[in-house]
């Protein structure tokens, strides 16, 4: 097998240190590695970590997001919108609940529930 898993999700930032700080404290990420530049950071228990880099932001960077699950979507909505983080309506589809949210760099960042 050529591929097994995916290993990261990589997001660009500006300032990779304020960042960090910005995930672990709005979002409750943990930091789990720290290098020049970059920082990892776990999500919940799940195996594929966030890394976000510090470098030039641009507006093509925005189009791919991590998407994360969470069974308590509307506390978890509302946690978010107390800690002041950017976020979007709480929206319905066929299968989903979610909503988008946007870090320091607006990047966008989505969360959903279904059962």
């Amino acid at each position: 097998m050529m591929l097994e898993r995916i290993d990261t999700f990589c997001l660009k930032v500006r300032d990779v240190e304020r960042a960090s700080e910005w995930y672990q404290e709005k979002l409750g990420l943990k930091e789990t590695f720290r290098d020049d530049g970059y920082r990892i950071l776990s999500v919940g228990d799940s195996s594929v970590p966030i890394t976000i880099e510090e470098g030039e932001t641009s507006e093509s960077h925005h189009q791919s997001y991590p998407i994360f699950f969470t069974s308590a979507i509307d506390e978890t909505y509302e946690t978010l919108k107390n800690r002041g983080v950017e976020v979007g309506e709480l929206q319905r589809d066929e299968v989903n609940r979610f909503f988008d949210l946007y870090d320091l760099d607006e990047n966008r960042l989505q969360v959903c529930f279904w059962e």
